[in-house]
């Protein structure tokens, strides 16, 4: 494929965007060649300004359920448009798509929009620590929760410790009220606990973590977490904003018996605009402003065109709930067409699906946290992603991001996707 107008297109942002992106992910720094920039999508396919045309697995990093230009989204959006893009003041649609929300949720009484899972996750943090008076939090080393200063964090020595920025202009005064512990090892749990000698006012965690590549929690270990949390009277906040309405209908909560105290959700919400929320139990919600003294605003929160798409593509959902089984069925033969491809020229691959989320690693051993997937061959990877991008086949591109299976997405596409897997793996190979 010929990538000539995106070179020069990007060569054009680099002058005027830092990296020449509005997101990190987007520079196409863990893989080779140049990002296509994209001139439209529809249905299950992106179309570059080359005239490229991709199969998108990615959809826009996750809202896109239904898939690019879904016409009856469309049509709520534009009606919505044509009444006004943003009053600043209450409209019925927000209750309307909060209501569809809570009655979902058994751990969800009153929800709150706002206009990105990073703010969501942000203000469900500041609320956590408002209902328990206290200063610290904890988080688990592989899962990403925005962009906000208190989440940007790496991990010390030993099992558990406490954070360190992993970002310039992020204050340590900040961090240090960050405990880190490692996914799926209640032991470093554990050891956070006795540290902080009780002063823990949540832990946050993605059930479903996407940001690793794709790696669930394992049942006991949430169980495990909500035991702790009850025992010290912290918060259990699940970061839902990947896998809420991607996993199962009510995400990972579809899936696990283990209920929150508080949930985070984005993505799906807004079916492509900018929406996230943060939602619990009604006892906790009232200490949110106005109601209560926990501070929390957003001039564009509850936007009535973000919210007319979101509360189209949650009723489409509802209504044909077993989507979610028709999903994970092409996710499934997905990966497991390119684990066979791997496997005819003995390359190791393990792959892992939930419902139309999937994930894959170039490794031979399990992924069961962040330390496991830093063991994936990134270098094949990165090959790999080039290899399928230039034979029409648009993936993540990291190997610590998950993949998306889209209503528009048929078998037929897939069978494309994998017969690209083989011949690009061979072409790597040989």
């Amino acid at each position: 494929m010929a990538y000539d107008k995106s070179i020069e297109a990007f060569d054009a942002a680099y002058k005027v965007i830092p990296g020449g992106v509005d997101s990190p992910v987007r520079a196409f720094s863990g893989v080779e060649g140049t990002p296509p920039f994209i001139a439209r999508g529809e249905g299950g396919y992106l179309f570059d300004i080359d005239g490229n045309k991709y199969i998108d697995f990615v959809q826009s990093w996750g809202p896109l359920i239904f898939g690019h230009c879904d016409a009856d989204i469309e049509a709520s959006v534009i009606d919505a448009v044509k009444r006004g893009l943003s009053f600043g003041a209450p409209t019925t649609v927000e209750t309307e798509l909060a209501q569809e929300i809570v009655t979902m949720f058994d751990s969800m009484d009153k929800v709150r929009f706002v206009s990105s899972g990073t703010e969501a996750v942000m203000s469900a943090i500041r609320l956590a620590r408002g209902v328990t008076g206290r200063d610290n939090i904890l988080k688990f080393t592989g899962c990403y929760h925005g962009h906000s200063d208190s989440l940007l964090v790496q991990a010390g020595s030993g099992l558990a410790t406490f954070g360190s920025p992993s970002s310039p202009g992020v204050p340590a005064d900040l961090t240090k009220h960050t405990l880190l512990a490692t996914y799926n090892d209640m032991a470093s749990v554990e050891k956070c606990f006795e540290d902080a000698k009780g002063d823990i006012a949540c832990v946050i965690i993605e059930p479903i973590a996407g940001n690793m590549g794709l790696v669930p929690a394992d049942e006991s270990f949430l169980e495990g977490l909500r035991t702790l949390c009850d025992k010290y009277g912290a918060l259990l906040i699940f970061d839902e904003v990947m896998s809420g309405f991607r996993a199962s209908l009510t995400g990972a909560q579809g899936i696990s018996k283990v209920k929150p105290d508080m949930v985070t959700l984005g993505k799906v919400i807004g079916a492509g605009m900018p929406v996230g929320a943060f939602g619990a139990r009604a006892d906790i919600m009232s200490h949110l402003s106005p109601e209560g003294p926990v501070y929390q605003a957003g001039t564009l929160s509850g936007n009535p065109v973000a919210m007319a798409a979101g509360l189209t593509s949650l009723r489409k959902l509802k209504a044909n709930p077993s989507m979610y089984v028709e999903f994970a069925n092409k996710a499934k033969k997905l990966v497991d067409g390119f684990a066979k491809a791997a496997a005819a020229v003995n390359v190791p691959m393990v792959t892992d699906v939930r419902g139309s989320m999937f994930g894959f690693f170039f490794s031979d051993k399990p992924v069961k946290n962040f330390a496991d997937a830093c063991n994936n061959d990134t270098e094949m990877f990165a090959k790999f992603h080039k290899g399928m991008l230039d034979r029409g086949v648009y993936l993540a591109c990291s190997s610590y991001e998950t993949g998306f299976i889209c209503a528009a997405i048929t078998d037929e596409m897939i069978d494309m996707a994998i017969k690209a897997a083989y011949e690009t793996l061979r072409e790597i190979k040989n």
